[in-house]
């Protein structure tokens, strides 16, 4: 393999000896001439000790390390990870339903940073976060269609807001292999109908799938609220939990009409559901404390970059010190955390000091995480993203 070589700056070389998968661009001492964004580069350290492999591209993350040797970069490398991965969720038990939906690259974890593959049915919707991943779209598309004697029959690109925009790249949403054939999933034996085309990341977050099970079992009996509903996953769990009412809320009229497809896909006619376009804190201020005696507060990432932590710290505190306030005695909060950049401390922290403004009794039933098919690869512990508390509230 001729890929131009980078070197580190003394020192820097024991990050990645400690198997972290990322080179910052500050760890730099000198690059080869002619690398541009995207390239397969060669990473050595300083007396020129070879590190691996990785994709270049511009800003604070210099390279994504693919791999710790020498190995080529090309489909049969993408084509082993991939099966490595399949390998793993077939172990989970998520691919034994040919409609399933589940995750099958997660970045990092998968040892593919820069890529997310998620699997709905014979459909992989694929995401690049990286100009390298994106360069390689076609191969890894290729490499999918070959996992399970070919169950992946469609690749449907989906990248247009994922990608670094000073890269200027102009990707293209659009199908690589295949084309649309049902935008019905199945989770855990409910039906979802999957907007991969216009909907917000994959389609659907296939990252609450164990925590929507969890809400199932506390759901018996229950008046239910699902704040920022999106697809109204919660809703659905909760209705076949046999909860006595179940309302869905977000800011979004999109968000209200999947919703409210879903439900009707799965329970038809039922009257227990009802759905409301509504901003969150409007709506929990207005509501009668004690109307619901379990609420879900699983809103979108409040802090997307460091700089944003404090103002997201406040939200997280607003928000469920509002819904702490309002919920009944003896109900049941489900309050999450999809920031990457808020720490699994701070947010208990806010979940505290919004208890602690409330004056209520809280305690902990669960803390909450990412479930499996979202791995956290050991040495990247930033790959640990979603954070969850289940709260009792005298």
């Amino acid at each position: 393999m001729n890929y131009k070589t980078i070197r580190l700056r003394r020192g820097k070389e024991e990050s990645l000896k400690r198997f972290h998968p990322w080179v910052f661009s500050g760890a730099i001492e000198t690059m080869e001439d002619g690398i541009e964004e995207g390239d397969i580069v060669r990473v050595v350290s300083s007396t020129g000790e070879p590190l691996g492999t990785g994709h270049f591209q511009i800003g604070s993350i210099a390279v994504r390390m693919l791999d710790g040797s020498d190995t080529a970069i090309d489909e049969d490398f993408y084509r082993l990870r991939l099966e490595k991965a399949w390998k793993l969720r077939e172990s989970l038990g998520l691919t034994a339903d040919p409609e399933a939906a589940f995750r099958l690259v997660h970045g990092e974890g998968d040892f593919l940073p820069g890529l997310i593959v998620d699997i709905y049915g014979s459909t992989a919707v694929m995401q690049a976060h990286s100009p390298g991943m994106h360069f390689a779209r076609n191969t890894i598309a290729s490499a999918l269609t070959t996992l399970d004697g070919g169950r992946v029959r469609n690749v449907y690109y989906k990248s247009e807001t994922t990608l670094p925009y000073k890269a200027s790249l102009d990707p293209q949403n659009q199908y690589i292999i295949g084309g649309f054939e049902t935008d019905i999933a199945i989770e855990n034996g409910l039906k979802f109908r999957v907007d991969w085309l216009k909907g917000q990341k994959t389609g659907f977050f296939v990252d609450q799938r164990d925590n929507r099970s969890l809400l199932e079992r506390y759901s018996r009996g229950k008046k239910v609220l699902n704040m920022f509903c999106y697809t109204g996953g919660f809703s659905v769990y909760a209705m076949r939990g046999e909860a006595e009412r179940v309302v869905s809320v977000d800011s979004s009229e999109k968000a209200i009409s999947l919703t409210e497809a879903n439900i009707a896909l799965n329970f038809p006619e039922d009257k227990r559901h009802t759905a409301v376009a509504e901003d969150a804190f409007k709506y929990l201020s207005a509501m009668q404390p004690g109307e619901f005696d379990l609420i879900v507060l699983d809103p979108p990432a409040f802090a997307k970059h460091r700089g944003a932590i404090k103002n997201a710290l406040r939200g997280y505190q607003r928000l469920n010190a509002k819904a702490i306030e309002k919920i009944a005695p003896g109900g049941v909060l489900f309050t999450f955390s999809c920031s990457q950049a808020i720490s699994r401390e701070q947010f208990r922290l806010a979940v505290f000091s919004a208890s602690a403004q409330t004056g209520r009794k809280v305690r902990i039933l669960h803390q909450l995480t990412q479930p499996a098919d979202h791995p956290v690869n050991i040495y990247h512990p930033e790959g640990e993203y979603l954070k969850g508390l289940i709260l009792y509230i005298e």
